[in-house]
């Protein structure tokens, strides 16, 4: 039998004495890469029991996936948080059998397998919503269930390019721009998360669970704003503008004195009027184009030579107090290591700490939100590969010789 996972305190007081809020939900994560296993997670944060199912002999890619240390790798402590780990091989009677007996005690399956897989195995809806009819099918696809994409390998890096993301991102006589992290799969996997509680809350009327049909490439286009409404209404093609805005300026990086960068936005009229007066130009506050967004937009360049300049003359402490006083918004440019020791950060314990067995005291993320009566918390970091096999499968009822021979045909 393999260890039960090591318990990890708290973030806060409440979160050791309060019923987590999704206690006595079971989910069977069988997604990897990212979106489908990290919205898993995000159940598990706040009290869901995930049961992380991998291939007996293919791990979850994640495990290898960016620095490791000591050989274990880091993304995985992150992303397997909370959840127990399982071998299963779907594809084996075995692992067909073993998967069914699981799902009739859930309440989420999360699949991010190529459409028809499921089905090819004998796991698919009907199979899945006979063995549980009040279970969640969440699948979790580059390009949704049905269409001519379909079938086609789908990763977030495509849904950034084909949302119109890439299109927009970079500077105006520069390439279309990818971001240097999963940003369309973490997108996707706030919204798998978000359909799944919305589908056990319809349970909750009709006694009956469903289908959850999520494309990668919808959830990140939805996040990218009216672009559909202004090509249909105005034929309007947004195009790159570096870290300018077309909706309103001075909005863009600044660097400072002492070698640092910092942002400066000015959504608000009152804001960029506030900016003008700081940096010495509130005479450009009385032209009539400052008097709108769109149409400050129009003079970036005067107003960024303005900002700009008076920044370049100034530490980054120097501006960001002046910026404060004349209560204008600037953020400071973080790199990770600021982000670590940054107050705000701190007071909101966005960064935790969790034990872990392998690698000792681990700093990662924190939940994604706090709740006042309710909240989740970091009970353990990723476990190692099917380390709770035995015992998922012990409290399946499966008696000991039943897990030998499903190893010996090679299911576990």
């Amino acid at each position: 039998m393999t260890s039960t996972p090591t318990t990890s305190t708290a973030p806060t007081a409440a979160a050791a004495t309060s019923t987590p809020p999704l206690r006595g939900l079971r989910v069977l994560d069988l997604a990897t890469l990212f979106a489908g296993p990290l919205a898993a997670t995000m159940l598990g944060d706040f009290g869901a029991d995930v049961i992380k199912i991998e291939h007996p002999r293919k791990p979850d890619p994640s495990r290898g996936h960016g620095p490791a240390k000591d050989g274990v790798g880091l993304w995985w402590k992150l992303l397997g948080r909370n959840k127990r780990t399982l071998t299963l091989d779907l594809s084996t009677p075995g692992g067909r059998t073993t998967l069914l007996r699981l799902a009739a005690t859930a309440d989420v399956v999360v699949e991010n397998f190529r459409p028809g897989t499921l089905e090819r195995w004998g796991l698919g809806w009907p199979e899945l919503s006979a063995a549980n009819d009040r279970l969640v099918l969440a699948r979790v696809t580059g390009f949704g269930q049905t269409g001519p994409y379909a079938h086609r390998p789908g990763f977030g890096t495509l849904a950034e390019a084909m949302s119109g993301f890439a299109a927009i991102t970079g500077e105006p006589d520069g390439p279309p721009t990818l971001p240097p992290f999963g940003l369309a799969d973490s997108i996707a996997a706030l919204a798998t998360a978000y359909a799944v509680m919305t589908a056990l809350h319809a349970r909750t009327a009709t006694g009956r669970g469903q289908v959850v049909d999520m494309a990668i490439i919808e959830p990140i286009l939805m996040v990218l704003g009216p672009q559909p409404l202004w090509y249909d209404q105005l034929g309007y093609v947004q195009p790159r503008t570096g870290n300018r805005s077309r909706n309103n300026a001075p909005r863009n990086t600044y660097r400072t004195a002492d070698g640092s960068w910092v942002a400066v936005s000015t959504s608000a009229q009152s804001v960029a009027e506030r900016v003008m007066r700081l940096v010495g130009r509130p005479e450009l506050i009385d032209e009539p184009w400052f008097a709108e967004g769109t149409t400050r937009a129009d003079h970036a360049d005067e107003l960024d030579e303005a900002v700009g300049g008076w920044i370049a003359r100034h530490t980054r402490e120097e501006a960001m107090s002046a910026f404060e006083k004349a209560e204008a918004a600037i953020a400071p440019v973080y790199d990770i290591r600021d982000v670590m020791e940054d107050p705000q950060y701190r007071a909101l314990e966005t960064i935790t700490e969790v034990p872990d067995p392998e690698l000792g005291p681990l700093r990662m993320q924190n939940i994604l939100f706090r709740l006042s009566e309710t909240p989740g918390s970091i009970r353990w970091s990723g476990r190692p590969h099917g380390a709770d096999t035995d015992t998922v499968l012990g409290e399946l009822g499966l008696s000991a010789d039943e897990i030998t021979a499903l190893r010996a045909e090679g299911a576990v």
